[in-house]
């Protein structure tokens, strides 16, 4: 908060903010991507080189061993899968018998080079979270770039294709996707959101998934300076602290996660990280 120090916001507010046990373990593998998307708060991209090295990667398989409350490996970027030791890691998870999850922007399924990526996914029962902020193109490619909705759609399809969508396809393979919103907005209740795009998805493309996540946009990198062009900076906070809902402390990720940056710096979760 800029206006306060975080713990006598949360007294304010009625609430309070202690650590659990640690039982996700999160790692950034890097900015490396291959889409630039507007509201990105690792400010990631094709041009970035930023990438956890193998020493580092043998460090976090180290640490799963370690942590004995853990039980999810939460793997994310950039775009994790462009990271060498993607799969080492993934694989490390999986004969360790924890739930990895993959937050996925989709369109690396489809790039060369990458092409067996979904079956290896589906082949470790890797849960994907899924970014799609929108079921209209216009809405996608303005925040993620030109062509970027269309090659979700065909990654989504693929995915549903090796049974991902488990709830409805009768399979573990589980695809949540995540909307955010464009521009210095709050997202919407979820539930009628998914409605839409359940409908929206299934009858234009056939397509299945599990669950819909909302996230709001942090006023950090590349989304701050957006909100900066636009004028946007100071409502926006306001908009975030008018908002806050101590209900919702006990579920915040930064109780029980630990995340690891790319260099193998400790943080409590990949927002503070960055």
């Amino acid at each position: 908060m800029k206006t306060e120090s975080r713990q006598s916001f949360l007294t304010r507010a009625g609430g309070s903010l202690r650590r659990g046990s640690t039982r996700v373990l999160q790692l950034n593998l890097g900015r490396l991507c291959n889409q630039s998307c507007v509201h990105c708060h690792v400010d990631a991209g094709p041009h970035r080189g930023e990438v956890m090295s193998s020493d580092v990667a043998a460090d976090c398989i180290d640490l799963i061993d370690r942590l004995d409350a853990i039980e999810t490996l939460d793997i994310t970027g950039g775009a994790p899968e462009m990271c060498p030791s993607f799969e080492k890691l993934v694989r490390a998870g999986r004969d360790r018998n924890l739930e990895v999850i993959d937050r996925c922007n989709l369109t690396i399924l489809l790039e060369p080079g990458y092409e067996q990526l979904a079956d290896f996914l589906a082949q470790q029962r890797v849960r994907i979270v899924a970014s799609l902020p929108c079921y209209e193109s216009e809405n996608v490619d303005q925040q993620r770039g030109r062509g970027v909705f269309q090659r979700s759609i065909q990654a989504l399809q693929r995915l549903n294709s090796l049974g991902y969508g488990g709830a409805i396809m009768g399979t573990d393979l589980s695809l949540d996707l995540v909307y955010n919103p464009i521009g210095p907005h709050l997202p919407p209740p979820v539930q009628p959101l998914e409605n839409a795009y359940r409908e929206q998805l299934y009858s234009r493309y056939g397509i299945v998934f599990d669950r819909l996540i909302t996230i709001t946009n942090m006023p950090i990198a590349r989304f701050l300076s957006q909100l900066r062009r636009m004028g946007q900076e100071s409502h926006y906070q306001a908009l975030l602290e008018d908002s806050f809902n101590h209900a919702t402390l006990p579920g915040l990720m930064c109780r029980e996660t630990l995340s690891v940056s790319y260099d193998g710096h400790l943080h409590d979760c990949d927002f503070n990280q960055m």
